[in-house]
């Protein structure tokens, strides 16, 4: 068999390359705290797509930093007598919210399923927290030459577990059963947002983005959407004198090291052909839980459609 990285045996072993830093917690409780300051000021919005069993709308709210962020929610229409579980779903990088019908296949299991916009890319969501510094070639480096708080996917991660506490206090949803889902971008939100939210019950995450990302540099792998990395490097730190302090500030925003925080139960889909997020950054951030957790090993596959996955995380959810 082809490989891009260690045999499987090592991988099942490898606890990641990146520096976690000392004030980790404080970093994010800091967070939490300035998103719970913010009137979130939710707008309802009908959504142009509907169905006889569904009720589709757009809900936008106010983040951290003053954006507004846009979702989609769509629940059983009508309600339930019971309160429904709560389905938060999270999109790949550059994208947007996933399609209604993605979304339906969960509404008809009797789910509220909402989608978040991350903000400033495919969707709707504004991004309007202002940095220092360039941000050519990706998200991953935005905010590098600024304060640590305007890292870029600070504000996206605060921004999921907004929408996940709104969508629990919806009326008609059950707020102790809950769960979070995306592949590559949306795995990296899923463990971040079951990490920063211990609500959540159950996350399933399919090969994550910004796991363990000094590890994607070593191997010369900082490319397509970690191709940021490379180009900042170049540009701003050609002499390589500021590489601990880069990646010390990028380990906050590492889902490898926030892993640890989730109480939930996992399910992941890792693929050991990938060249988009290596292998080894994704059994970093799996073998980081210390939470019940399950893997999905797709050892013929890349960062692609992985056969069979989408009725395992269908069916991983039906038991919320």
């Amino acid at each position: 068999m082809p490989a891009v990285d260690k045999p499987l045996p090592e991988l099942l072993q490898y606890t990641g390359s990146s520096p976690c830093p000392a004030d980790l917690d404080a970093y994010w409780a800091r967070g939490i705290a300035e998103m719970e300051a913010v009137d979130p000021q939710l707008e309802w919005v009908d959504a142009a797509f509907q169905t006889s069993y569904a009720k589709c709308s757009s809900l936008y709210f106010t983040g951290t930093g003053g954006a507004r962020i846009h979702a989609k929610v769509a629940r059983p229409n009508p309600l339930p007598e019971t309160a429904t579980p709560l389905l938060v779903m999270f999109h790949g990088y550059t994208g947007s919210a996933p399609g209604w019908l993605t979304m339906m296949s969960y509404v008809a299991a009797g789910f509220t399923v909402v989608g978040l916009d991350c903000r400033g890319q495919g969707g709707l969501s504004e991004d309007t927290v202002p940095t220092k510094g360039n941000t050519l070639h990706g998200h991953i480096i935005k905010g590098l030459d600024d304060h640590k708080d305007k890292l870029y996917y600070r504000n996206v991660y605060l921004d999921t577990v907004q929408l996940t506490r709104i969508g629990m206090g919806f009326d008609w949803v059950d707020e102790e059963r809950v769960g979070c889902t995306g592949g590559s971008q949306g795995g990296a939100l899923s463990l971040a947002c079951a990490a920063l939210e211990p609500r959540i019950k159950r996350v399933f995450s399919m090969y994550p983005f910004l796991s363990d990302f000094k590890r994607v540099w070593n191997m010369g792998l900082d490319q397509h959407a970690y191709s940021g990395l490379r180009d900042y490097m170049r540009r701003f730190d050609p002499l390589h004198e500021r590489e601990d302090e880069i990646f010390e500030t990028l380990g906050y925003i590492d889902v490898s090291n926030l892993a640890p925080k989730i109480e939930g139960e996992a399910l992941m889909a890792l693929t050991l052909l990938d060249n988009i997020c290596p292998p080894s950054t994704q059994f970093a951030a799996y073998n980081a839980i210390r939470s019940e957790k399950t893997k999905l090993v797709y050892q013929d596959y890349g960062h692609e459609g992985l056969l069979g996955c989408d009725e395992k995380a269908f069916e991983f959810f039906m038991n919320l």
